[in-house]
């Protein structure tokens, strides 16, 4: 064993100082003896790193080409991709001549050469893509080495703008050991170029498309040392034809015939076993479709908060339509309207929803005998203080009359008579004209909140469009 160490150091010496392999000789140009060839002088170094000192770098040239877009999982944060590798690397001092070997290029096995350890930073799941055995040496001593990768990658998904989501996922190409003194990563196709090809060999098409692609240098540094790495952003854009059809036009048929359930009268029609309807189905249709919607646990999708403000509106039109309801079957047994609740609902909601109060055009009838008649007018006070039971009798009473022996006038009765029937109908009125005010009043206060729920819902409807419309086109027009 001793023997063999200063053999082994003079053997790792004479390659640093002239390089890592010579430049092979083939006796013929046949395959047996190019391999012969790289018997003797490459393959039993393949556990050396093929540079001519430790200090001196290998550059790692690497291209990608996304060719499947498997599916992205907004719950565990995942993005599947199926992707073409090609790593590019020259071996220090290796060469042949073409003539003299009889190829420009071979394959070898995998395992007879040195392979750089470049791994995506992002995995985070078991790359399960099938192996490749062999790789392209070339007689300038470079290596092609072409593989596929299914990668299972992490990737923040913004899905704030989901169905009409843009998704930038990263992955990071670099060393998994050495560091940049020893493999430095360098980009081997443009942005432009490897765009160009995805697009061309992809083979899904299903919910989401290859926007763009972009790439940037960085080094990972830590307390050792730092590592070469070379990230890559793949641009996706969601298809958001799929949701349009199976979410947003059903959901917005359904908040436009509760929309149009306002001009339903309450009084003459059951609106509220209605929207009762309504509600029920629009419930069964979101637990329908809720497999369909995205599950995250930091950002709420724009397009959640469209269905909570719609049911939430479905619901407060129901609640409306019975206090509408109740008002008017029961309005004449409500006691008077508070002052400020009249104040802010008729005087200033009913200005906001054009529905301005109507005047009283009622006409007062007074029973009092005119003021022109002082004796008349005393003489009814006079019958209606001495008999103020009379408004339940029919039998006129009897004055005594101890110096007169003639029964009272026929007239004085028939006028005492008319004058308590008077009185009766007088205060039945007064009665029924008060409660009648109160009723129209709260009647007043339904139409009012009735008008200013329709007009949210108009608001409510024409932002909600808007707003779709907008992130629609911006989607659609996304360059990076």
């Amino acid at each position: 064993m001793t023997e063999e160490k200063p053999a082994e150091l003079i053997f790792i010496c004479f390659m640093l100082l002239h390089g890592y392999v010579a430049a092979l000789n083939c006796t013929s140009p046949t395959p047996e003896s190019l391999f012969n060839a790289l018997e003797k002088e490459l393959f039993p170094k393949h556990l050396i790193r093929p540079s001519k000192s430790f200090s001196d770098p290998i550059n790692i040239s690497i291209a990608i080409t996304l060719v499947g877009i498997m599916g992205v999982d907004e719950k565990s944060q995942t993005l599947k991709t199926v992707l073409w590798q090609v790593l590019e690397w020259d071996i220090e001092g290796l060469s042949w001549d073409e003539k003299e070997c009889g190829t420009r290029r071979v394959s070898i096995p995998r395992e007879k050469l040195w392979i750089p350890d470049v791994q995506i930073y992002e995995f985070t799941d078991e790359d399960k893509s099938p192996q490749t055995p062999y790789v392209y040496l070339y007689n300038t001593g470079r290596v092609f080495d072409d593989k596929p990768i299914r990668v299972v990658s992490s990737c923040q998904l913004e899905i704030y703008t989901f169905p009409f989501d843009i998704q930038n996922c990263s992955l990071t190409f670099g060393p998994y050991l050495h560091f940049s003194s020893e493999v430095r990563m360098v980009q081997g196709a443009t942005p432009e170029e490897i765009l160009q090809e995805s697009r061309e060999v992809l083979m899904t098409n299903g919910e989401w498309e290859l926007a763009d692609v972009g790439i940037a240098h960085s080094t990972l540094a830590i307390d050792v040392g730092n590592y070469s790495e070379i990230k890559y952003f793949i641009i996706l854009r969601r298809r958001p034809i799929l949701y349009v059809v199976n979410l947003l036009i059903p959901s917005c048929f359904l908040i436009t015939l509760d929309l149009f359930s306002f001009l339903l009268p309450p009084q003459s029609v059951d609106r509220a076993s209605f929207k009762m309807t309504l509600i029920l189905g629009y419930t069964v249709f979101l637990l329908i479709m809720n497999d369909l919607l995205p599950v995250t646990g930091e950002t709420t999708p724009l397009i959640n908060i469209f269905f909570s403000i719609s049911l939430a509106l479905m619901v407060a039109s129901l609640l409306e339509t019975v206090f509408i309801t109740n008002i008017q079957f029961s309005s004449s047994q409500y006691s008077a309207v508070p002052q400020w609740l009249s104040v802010l609902v008729l005087q200033y909601l009913a200005v906001v929803v054009f529905l301005p109060p109507k005047k009283n055009n009622r006409v007062t009838v007074s029973l009092q005998p005119p003021a022109t008649d002082p004796a008349k007018n005393t003489k009814t006070s006079i019958i209606s203080a001495r008999d103020p039971q009379g408004v339940s009798d029919d039998k006129p009473p009897v004055k005594p009359c101890p110096g007169c022996s003639a029964p009272p006038e026929p007239e004085l009765v028939e006028l005492r008579k008319l004058s308590r029937d008077l009185m009766a109908i007088r205060l039945q009125m007064d009665k029924q004209c008060r409660g009648s005010s109160t009723s129209q009043e709260w009647q007043m206060i339904g139409l009012v909140i009735d008008r200013l729920l329709f007009g949210l819902y108009i608001v409510f409807i024409f932002v909600g469009f808007i707003t779709i419309m907008s992130v629609w086109i911006w989607n659609n027009s996304y360059t990076v």
